[in-house]
């Protein structure tokens, strides 16, 4: 794991935390270390599991600490997204994709639709940052927030888009250092769940 990942799944994790002097501890760290670029993707893409309130105070402390110029604002290509969000959304569910989208639609076409243009499609499949890489991310934040059974689908999709089981474990110990002791267990459970499943 290189030191770029690790900072970037650490400021993830921190953006979860809410903590604004562990986030200004993790962004520093990677001003440092990491390519700023990615470091502006990690905080741009944690709107979609923390909300806009906290991609703004990430950026912002952010724009205090790096002397990196903010990227352009991407072109709007609505159309495009929805295609993009299929592919990436396949890519990270595999064989699971028809599954899941049948049950998001069941709960509210809406979200079915928002899941994959803006989730996926907008969002998620931005270049300027490895998908393997944005789901280590993911999985940081979400063991953060407490959310299982998101947690389980993205660890298992970090490893369908290419990250190593090694990956996946320095998520989960980036983002422990924000969880109490139940959290930890419960997905560290998970993640033994999915390793067993791995290795049948």
């Amino acid at each position: 794991m290189i030191e770029n990942d690790r900072a970037l799944m650490r400021v993830s994790a921190a953006l979860a935390s809410r903590d604004v002097d562990a986030l200004t501890k993790a962004l520093g760290w990677a001003n440092q270390v990491a390519d700023p670029l990615q470091v502006e993707e990690v905080i741009l893409q944690s709107y979609l599991f923390l909300g806009f309130p906290t991609a703004l105070t990430g950026m912002s402390i952010w724009r205090s600490q790096s002397t990196t110029l903010p990227g352009r604002a991407s072109a709007l290509d609505c159309g495009g997204w929805e295609a993009r969000g299929q592919d990436v959304c396949r890519a990270v569910y595999e064989g699971q994709y028809d599954e899941l989208r049948e049950h998001v639609r069941d709960l509210h076409p809406d979200l079915e639709l928002w899941m994959v243009v803006e989730g996926y499609g907008k969002v998620l499949g931005r270049p300027g940052l490895p998908l393997a890489t944005r789901e280590l991310c993911i999985v940081a934040i979400l063991t953060v927030s407490g959310a299982l059974k998101q947690l389980y689908s993205h660890m298992r999709g970090a490893l369908n888009v290419g990250a190593r089981s090694g990956d996946v474990d320095a998520a989960l110990s980036e983002a422990e250092v924000f969880v109490d002791e139940e959290g930890r267990r419960a997905s560290r459970r998970l993640w033994e769940k999915i390793l067993a499943s791995h290795q049948a």
